[in-house]
């Protein structure tokens, strides 16, 4: 009997650490580990504080010539660094870019000869809905040698993206009326704007703005310094 009550003391101080532990993993999960709560925090400080970061760490080696199609560019063709840009006409982020960085970027790399700028096309259609819609609308505007008017006209006026705001806007232009018209209606560009799609979807974008400055990849509206210290690291 002496024996046997031993036996129950053992199981049942056992429970109880088991317990213990349980309750101790718990606490663990909720508050970010024992002695990591300040993990948490520090990852929070990164995200926040991504603007002010320069070139990304950890981006696997990319060549943006590997991705220019026979897309729109501007700047000297064969420029030591070449800058391709996944864009969406109706994403804010891609407007702040245009706005606010790209000038920049053109009078001192592009208009000197050492960019090449290359747009692509890269729809978010799940929340932008008329993005599909303006990229087949440059296409065609392009088609008649006004990409760069047309895309600008597009950015500035993004808040107003409509059908028939973009085929006022190729009127504005001075594009032929029936020719972009009977383009855009007609879809004659949707390929092509899918084919931009996958292939900015085979390297990994999955988010607008996405830039490959030469051999280094920025993601999101980073401001001049960032593609300063990329081109400049690259010539």
């Amino acid at each position: 009997m002496k024996e046997e009550s031993i036996t129950m003391k053992k199981t049942t101080i056992w429970q109880i650490t088991t317990g213990v532990l349980a309750v101790l993993l718990v606490v663990s999960i909720f508050t970010g580990g024992f002695g990591g709560g300040n993990a948490n925090v520090a990852n929070n400080n990164d995200n926040n504080a991504r603007s002010n970061d320069i070139i990304p760490t950890g981006v696997a080696n990319v060549n943006a010539e590997e991705y220019v199609d026979d897309d729109p560019y501007l700047g000297n063709k064969n420029a030591p660094v070449t800058i391709v840009e996944f864009s969406d006409f109706q994403c804010p982020y891609c407007s702040r870019f245009r706005t606010q960085t790209f000038d920049q970027i053109k009078e001192q790399y592009i208009d000197t000869g050492k960019v090449r700028f290359v747009y692509r096309d890269f729809p978010l259609t799940s929340i932008h809905p008329m993005a599909q819609k303006s990229a087949e609308a440059s296409e065609c505007a392009d088609e008649q040698g006004k990409f760069w008017e047309y895309h600008d006209n597009i950015f500035e006026n993004q808040a107003s993206l409509s059908i028939d705001n973009l085929k006022k806007w190729a009127k504005d232009l001075s594009l032929n009326e029936n020719k972009f018209n009977s383009c855009l209606d007609s879809g004659k560009y949707a390929d092509e704007v899918k084919k931009d799609m996958n292939n900015g979807a085979s390297v990994g974008v999955r988010g607008t703005p996405y830039f490959m400055v030469g051999n280094t990849v920025l993601e999101g509206a980073y401001p001049f310094e960032a593609f300063k210290q990329a081109i400049d690291a690259q010539l």
